[in-house]
């Protein structure tokens, strides 16, 4: 059961244009690259007096300078590159490690690591295709330098030689990094722009509904600035009346703008009065009330919503309008609604200790598997078999602002199938009572 949220369908590079690089992230990584690597060419060969082509190490370090200096020239400091250029750099930036690392002993080079770097970085700001294409890349530079590459800068005088099998295992572990660490964090960012954007939804739905509650006042402020003009208007089509005849041709219209102008002032009359003492009388609910009110607009879709309720004996809760637990609530049986197939049923039931509702329909209920994952803003790839009485599959995002809703007025969601033959989907919303009728009050 899944709301069905309208996301605008768009590309792969709009899709992840808020989490493009900027210009400067780029250039000001790569200036460290290029310090930290002039620093180890620096130490192995003045300090350690390793003997390798120290001239050919900073002819590729400075070509990465180089491409830093053109990049700042050509682009602004907060210029947001698009997926395809991005990925070029970092194509670069790895066929330039891969190229010193040939000059100083391949894999043998203990930072040959540092191959996966530009990985995670596409795996972070990137499409998966692109990530994966880096990947690719790290693989067979890799592969390369276990076989071709100058020998690892030492002594000399005193032998080293590492066995094949661990430049094997150097490549087995670079491989599995890229894997591991590309795979990480491609998820961990897909889960965290999900949950932004999720939470951006939930921040326009709370100030739409802001917005509707201060027209109140807003339509209170116009009544009274528009009363003394309105009143003018009657004023003057009244002598107009009196002045004209029954004979006049005007006189019917003349009548009629009085007729209009009281009407006016009739309705400012009442929308002066929203933002004052009524408020308080509108504002003011009974659970039941306010479980009726939600339920309304969603009766005439051809399903049946019933309520019933218990209570031990204690008043029924008094509630104050919340705009986020009705349209929290509102969306729950609205989805209710949209999947089931004759009737949705709402249990209310109160004590002095609790509120609770539960929202049950006859549809085809919860994919078991979800279960444990209804909730979050997206379900990711299985969000295609989620039920759809529409055919059209939700993305999670529904739920998810209701049960944000919900949370904020204090509230735990339990997510369950009803277990009957009659019954799909069941949702619990459970509060202390204290709470919600603290937050009443």
């Amino acid at each position: 059961m899944d709301q069905q949220v309208t996301r605008p369908t768009v590309g792969v590079g709009e899709r992840f244009a808020r989490r493009r690089l900027r210009m400067s992230t780029l250039t000001n990584t790569r200036w460290i690259a290029v310090f930290g690597q002039s620093v180890a060419v620096a130490v192995v060969s003045g300090w350690l007096g390793f003997a390798f082509p120290i001239v050919a190490c900073f002819v590729l370090i400075a070509a990465s300078a180089l491409l830093n200096l053109i990049l700042t020239w050509n682009f602004p400091a907060n210029r947001r590159l698009d997926p395809l250029a991005v990925f070029a750099v970092l194509a670069f930036d790895i066929a330039q490690l891969a190229a010193l690392l040939f000059l100083t002993g391949g894999l043998e080079n203990p930072f040959s690591v540092l191959l996966i770097v530009p990985v995670i970085i596409s795996a972070a700001t990137l499409p998966a295709l692109y990530t994966a294409a880096l990947g690719v890349v790290v693989v067979v530079a890799a592969t390369v330098l276990v076989f071709t590459h100058l020998p690892l800068p030492w002594h000399p005088d005193i032998p080293f030689d590492i066995p094949f099998v661990f430049v094997a295992g150097m490549w087995a572990a670079v491989l599995s990094s890229v894997a591991f660490t590309a795979f990480y964090v491609h998820r961990v960012a897909d889960e965290a722009r999900s949950l932004a954007d999720a939470l951006a939804a939930t921040e326009l739905v709370l100030q739409r509904e802001q917005h509707l509650s201060a027209l109140d006042g807003l339509a209170a402020a116009a009544a009274h600035e528009l009363g003394t003009p309105l009143a003018t208007i009657s004023l003057v089509s009244k002598e107009m009346d009196r002045a004209t005849t029954e004979a006049d041709p005007l006189k019917e219209d003349v009548r009629l703008l009085r007729a209009q102008a009281d009407r006016c002032r009739e309705i400012l009359s009442r929308l002066s009065t929203l933002n004052t003492s009524s408020e308080e009388m509108i504002s003011r609910m009974s659970l039941r009330e306010m479980v009726e009110e939600v339920a309304d607009p969603h009766r005439a879709f051809g399903v049946e919503i019933t309520t019933r309720h218990s209570d031990d004996g204690s008043p029924e809760p008094v509630l104050r309008r919340n705009d986020g637990i009705m349209h929290g609530l509102g969306n729950l049986v609205e989805n209710a609604v949209d999947f089931a197939r004759e009737q949705v049923t709402i249990d209310l039931d109160w004590s002095s200790e609790h509120v609770r509702i539960a929202i049950v329909d006859d549809g085809p209920g919860f994919p078991t598997d979800q279960l444990e994952k209804l909730g979050e803003p997206d379900l990711g790839a299985s969000r295609s078999i989620i039920r759809s009485r529409k055919g059209g599959p939700g993305l999670g995002l529904g739920i998810f602002i209701a049960k944000t809703l919900l949370e904020r007025s204090g509230a735990t969601l339990h997510f369950r199938n009803a277990g009957r033959p009659d019954a799909g989907a069941a949702i619990t919303v459970r509060w202390p009572r204290s709470s919600i009728e603290a937050k009443a009050a």
